[in-house]
Order: C-alpha cells, then structure tokens, then sequence
C-alpha cells in the first residue's frame, strides 16, 4: 500500500512501517518515562528525609546551628592558641635545664652523698646548688648563673652540673 503524500515527496514508503516505528519510539519513551518517574519517586522521598531534620526540625534550622557550632569552634581554637602561646612565653622562665653531679666530697666519706645541681631555664639563667656532706654535717652553697656563665669561679663538680644542663644532659656520678 502506498500513500499518496510519500509518492509526492518522492519517497516509496509504506506507511504500515512508518506506524510500526513510530509504535516502537512509543513504547521506548514510554519505558523512558516510567524509569524517569521511579528516579524522581527515589529522588523526592530521599529529599523529604533530608528535609525533614532530626525531631522534625527542618534543615535550614540544623545549618544554622552547625554554622553557630563552628563560630564557637573558631573562637575556642583561638583563645586555645592564645593561652598555649603563653604557656610557651612563660616556659621559657621556667627551670628547664638540670644538670646534677653526685660526688664523695671527702675520701673518708662514702656514699655519694654531696651533690651540685645546675638549674636553667631557656636563657641558660638560673643557679647551681652544690650540697657538700661531711662527717661534721651539711653545708649548701648556691652560686647564680646568667647566661651560662657564673661571677664566682665554680669547683669541678659545680662545673660539670653546669655543662650537663646546658647540653641538656641530667645526671652524672663521679
């Protein structure tokens, strides 16, 4: 069977397969349109879930409070920040350095009882504490410490404790 109006254009087309195509480009939109609305279907309740928030809260109520969360984060990191900048400043005063050196400050004496302990702080300022044991008693002396150096000349003990704390070495038994 030929059409009349395909004869006119030129074209030798039946138009019982020009229907059978356009049935068969029906049916694959068709199916095309059932996969888009399950998608959309898919799409929508997933969206409805994010939407609806925890204890029905909506969304923009959740982002807000993140948003207010994170404000408060950031203050707290810089106060944190701050404060261990101080602690660093202030560290650097304290007694970090130790150097101590036993020794027998008498033959007749045993035991390793007179001790000198070098204390530092990160400017190598600070002092030595040399504890001399006799059989008579005790007797502490002190000595100050700028820089690493001391005014008054230091025993080889004292000197010792002093070079321990300032290689950052701590304990040594002569």
């Amino acid at each position: 069977m030929n059409s009349g109006f395909f004869s006119a254009l030129g074209l030798n087309i039946d138009p019982g397969i020009l229907i059978f195509i356009e049935f068969i480009l029906l049916l694959i939109l068709l199916v095309l349109v059932l996969v888009l609305l399950y998608r959309y279907n898919t799409l929508r309740s997933r969206y409805e879930l994010f939407m609806k928030g925890s204890n029905a809260e909506s969304l923009e109520e959740e982002i807000a409070k993140v948003f207010d969360d994170i404000a408060r984060l950031k203050i707290a990191a810089e106060k944190n920040y701050t404060n261990i900048q101080k602690i660093i400043d202030n560290l650097k005063d304290t007694y970090q350095r130790v150097g101590i050196v036993k020794y027998d400050a008498f033959k007749e004496m045993g035991g390793k009882l007179s001790f000198s302990i070098a204390l530092l702080n990160d400017n190598a300022t600070g002092f030595i504490l040399n504890s001399v044991h006799s059989s008579d008693g005790c007797y502490v002396y002190t000595k100050e410490i700028i820089e690493g150096e001391c005014t008054i000349s230091l025993g080889d003990e004292e000197k010792k404790a002093l070079m321990l704390a300032l290689e950052g070495e701590s304990t040594e038994f002569v």
